[in-house]
């Protein structure tokens, strides 16, 4: 099965600078292609990743762009079937381009050979990339396979190499082990349907106030000196914000992978909502014609559910899904907060806090991110057909509609 390791990187200066030239030579030639791509588009004509390999064969010749021979081929040509590869999935008009600013730089090693791992010492190894040389790394685990492809990225002032590895191990099915679902909340990140609460503080509150610090000192460099002029202090201040919040993320990503990877060795199926994440934090300014209601408190919510990672843990417990045998099934997140799990019944007045759920109709009470992930359990084994998961046990299918008959 397919798996990644990913490490820290030890870049001397010179092997840094490089980095950053090969990584800002893939951006020149994403952003390049997918113009050409679209100006095909708008003329009804196509250009595919063989010609613009071609072109770029071709361009590395032109003097004015010998900056694109000092980058190692692979690489470009990676980029460009990265970019063919985004274009048919999701369309040429909706891939995005890649930032100066915003867009970290990233470039990848499609061919094994040319990629050489040792190991030094206990806290140290050593990987041989094409044009970087040796490159110490941070031993902090084995490689545990063979190696397929190796990704270079920085990450809040860092440089990570990430190997795709193929380390022989076959996904077991889960035997016996029972059903649970999953509501991801704001309060609390994640809530099991047996009452496991997991949760954690991503930013100290010293951290809190030092981000806020931050962040209103970027936004008055920008109305000093404006967008287009760049200022050391601004620099620092855009380095100092990118380390806090690269050190914040890596807790949250931790924390995902260690709570997936806990429910899938628990549990042979797992039910979570099929949350639109995305639609679900988008602003409601609105427009000038028609401005949104209730700005801030949706700003704030927003936040919230973006700061417990939604989207990443559920992400997480899909790969740790497949890596362990177990399934993870989407249900409709519809009245799954304000319906009783003991009698069904659907009410709002039922939620009386975010932790209190008292149902109206029969008075069952229980904690109200407890109760929806009991739902959505039952959602979920309704979607399966299943009561029980074992292998070799009966399978329980839906019941008959007696109305319909």
């Amino acid at each position: 099965m397919l798996t990644g390791r990913r490490y820290l990187l030890a870049f001397t200066a010179e092997q840094a600078a490089y980095a950053e030239q090969v990584g800002a030579a893939c951006r020149a030639v994403w952003n390049t292609g997918l113009e050409q791509r679209r100006e095909y588009r708008r003329r009804g004509a196509f250009i595919g990743y063989n010609e613009q390999a071609r072109q770029m064969a071709e361009a590395k010749k032109d003097p004015d762009c010998a900056w694109l021979a000092d980058a190692p081929s692979h690489t470009l040509q990676q980029t460009l079937r990265d970019l063919d590869r985004a274009c048919r999935e999701h369309g040429t008009w909706k891939v995005r381009w890649r930032s100066k600013t915003r867009t970290a730089p990233s470039f990848r090693f499609p061919d094994p050979n040319h990629i050489t791992v040792r190991r030094l010492n206990r806290r140290w190894g050593e990987v041989r990339l094409p044009k970087l040389g040796p490159v110490r790394f941070r031993w902090t685990r084995a490689v545990g396979g063979t190696i397929r492809n190796a990704t270079v990225s920085r990450d809040g002032g860092r440089w990570y190499i990430s190997f795709c590895v193929e380390d022989g191990i076959t996904g077991v099915a889960q035997s016996g082990k029972p059903p649970v679902g999953v509501d991801r909340g704001v309060a609390v990140a994640v809530a099991t349907s047996n009452g496991e609460m997991h949760d954690r503080q991503f930013a100290t509150p010293g951290e809190t106030a030092r981000l806020k610090r931050l962040q209103q000192r970027l936004s008055r460099s920008l109305r000093v000196h404006g967008w287009s002029r760049r200022s050391k202090r601004r620099d620092a201040a855009r380095a100092q914000l990118g380390r806090l919040n690269a050190r914040i993320r890596a807790r949250r990503a931790d924390f995902a992978a260690q709570t997936a990877v806990q429910l899938v060795r628990n549990h042979g199926l797992v039910a979570v909502e099929d949350l639109r994440v995305k639609n679900m934090t988008a602003s409601a300014e609105g427009t000038i014609e028609a401005p949104g209601h209730n700005v801030r408190q949706k700003a704030g919510l927003n936040r919230a559910i973006l700061d417990k990672g939604w989207g990443g843990f559920l992400l997480k417990l899909e790969h740790a899904a497949r890596y362990h045998g177990a399934t993870v099934v989407k249900v409709n997140p519809a009245f799954t907060s304000q319906t009783c799990n003991a009698c069904e019944h659907a009410a709002r007045e039922s939620r009386e806090s975010q932790a209190v759920f008292r149902c109206v109709a029969c008075g069952y009470q229980a904690h109200a991110d407890v109760n929806a992930a009991k739902n959505i359990l039952a959602a979920g084994l309704a979607v399966t057909g299943r009561g029980d998961l074992g292998i070799g046990r009966s399978v329980k299918r839906q019941p008959p509609n007696r109305l319909a008959a």
